[in-house]
């Protein structure tokens, strides 16, 4: 049992020679090491801040920490040159390693630490701070608008955004949200941001929450137009009087006696709602329906013939092969959560017998009027039956079996039931845009989707859909919550 929940916290201060300077900087990718295990995991990455060589990063990680466990960490560093989520595609800046105690013990749980990896390079430093989580759930969802904002381009007025910072225990501050640009004006409307409120003050409702208010330059020096402090305590008041704030600059303010304020900051509206939890849905009543969804993926040079060895789909006598071991291994887990143990399995990318129609949906124990199997493991032999019957073939398509469960949750309108997609996959997509309507369309029902990835191929396609770095969208609508995807 963890003794504490704690968020890790993450900057970066490059002191690079001028031929190291670089024009998008730096994606960080944080690996996580248990006790016993040869073999890091990576745990999560932040987003990328471009065109600047001292990072403040916005995403923060949440672990357990265990006190008796070393917790080893690394962090790699990278400089991002294309859109592609391959880390391998990008430029190594460098890493360092360190335990999760170490960080939690340093003075005021914040410590630097150099980076290397590079032989003959000074690679920079990268700052951590850790703090304990409070068990606040709320999530805030508020909406600010500014007026008369100081002018700051030459040629135009100003690109305005805003960061909010929360003040730690020590008097220093952390970044913790940043609003969009609003393009050359001066009386910007913000779209309205959520944001967990452990995030915004940890819980400390009378904490003050700084703001800061910039002109976006293209080439990264933003230039600093004010700030205003608050509290969550006076933001939850919602819009009033008392949520006007004056924009201020210290410089401008010890410079010009007959300066007033660099505009003011509005808050337009707040609202708070409980951000339930997993444990506290199964307390509610509900009950699990979870969905296996086998993949049976086309003939690629990746899957095989499921009679070769080098195939992830052979049947040995002696051993598992990749897909059935992944089944075995998420189905485990998450079948105790479901009351009756039926599951419908399905597989997609196949012809079927006796005819070789193509089919993209088609139960994986050949009986459409009951797909259900009895547990896990009449999933795995309903799975290997279907390898002696049906012929791989492609494409593979995702969007058939997400539409199909997506049509069973909503049919369910009392919120009794929760539906469960494992999708289990060697990569491959071949229904991009499909897929993505697909999910948009799902993400509004009672209904998760998970997605592993099994053999050796590259999970580019995979890792769009998990929406981590970009928000999943498709035909101007986004999706309004994600399942989880993993390799």
């Amino acid at each position: 049992i963890p003794i504490t929940r704690t968020e890790r916290l993450l900057a970066a201060k490059k002191n690079f020679q001028s031929y190291d300077f670089c024009q998008n900087v730096t994606r960080l990718k944080q690996f996580s090491k248990q006790s016993g295990q040869k073999v890091l995991y990576r745990f999560g990455r932040t987003e990328v801040i471009e065109n600047t060589l001292n990072p403040d990063f916005v995403r923060k990680f949440v672990l357990d920490f265990f006190f008796e466990e070393k917790q080893n960490l690394r962090f790699d560093v990278y400089n991002v040159d294309t859109r592609s989520s391959n880390i391998s595609k990008h430029d190594f800046l460098g890493q360092t390693f360190c335990t999760l105690g170490e960080i939690i013990g340093s003075t005021g749980s914040r410590m630097e630490r150099t980076l290397s990896g590079i032989p003959g390079k000074k690679c920079g430093n990268i700052i951590f701070t850790a703090e304990e989580l409070s068990n606040c759930r709320d999530i805030a969802t508020m909406q600010l608008c500014a007026n008369k904002l100081d002018k700051k381009d030459f040629f135009g007025k100003s690109d305005p955004f805003l960061v909010f910072y929360r003040s730690n225990e020590d008097g220093t501050f952390t970044i913790c949200h940043k609003t969009e640009v609003i393009k050359n004006t001066l009386n910007p409307v913000w779209q309205p941001f959520t944001i967990p409120v452990r995030a915004l003050c940890n819980g400390d409702y009378d904490r003050t929450v700084k703001v800061d208010v910039f002109d976006w330059d293209r080439d990264g020096s933003h230039d600093f137009i004010g700030e205003f402090t608050t509290s969550y305590r006076e933001l939850s008041r919602g819009q009033s009087q008392f949520n006007v704030y004056e924009v201020l600059n210290p410089k401008k303010k010890g410079k010009k006696k007959k300066y007033v304020n660099s505009g003011t900051v509005t808050l337009l509206s707040f609202k708070v709602e409980s951000e339930y939890t997993f444990v506290d849905f199964i307390r509610g009543g509900y009950s699990l329906d979870h969905t296996k969804i086998k993949c049976v993926p086309n003939p690629s040079l990746i899957s095989g013939n499921p009679a070769q060895p080098t195939s992830l789909h052979y049947m040995s006598p002696y051993q598992m092969n990749t897909y059935a071991m992944a089944l075995k291994a998420v189905g485990e887990i998450i079948q105790d959560y479901d009351s009756d143990k039926l599951f419908p399995a399905y597989g997609f990318g196949a012809k079927l017998p006796p005819d070789g129609k193509i089919s993209h949906v088609f139960p994986l124990n050949g009986n459409s009027e009951d797909p259900n199997c009895v547990a896990i493991e009449g999933v795995l032999e309903a799975y290997f039956q279907s390898l002696r019957t049906v012929q791989l073939y492609g494409p593979t398509n995702f969007a058939p079996v997400i539409n199909q469960v997506a049509r069973s949750a909503q049919d369910v309108t009392d919120g009794s039931q929760y539906f469960v997609l494992l999708m289990i996959t060697d990569g491959v997509i071949s229904d991009m845009v499909q897929t993505k309507e697909a999910v948009v369309n799902a993400s509004a029902l009672p209904m998760s989707i998970i997605i592993v990835g099994v053999g050796p191929a590259e999970f580019d396609a995979m890792e769009e859909l998990d929406g981590d770095d970009v928000r999943v969208s498709s035909r101007g609508l986004w999706v309004i919550c994600m399942g989880c995807c993993g390799k």
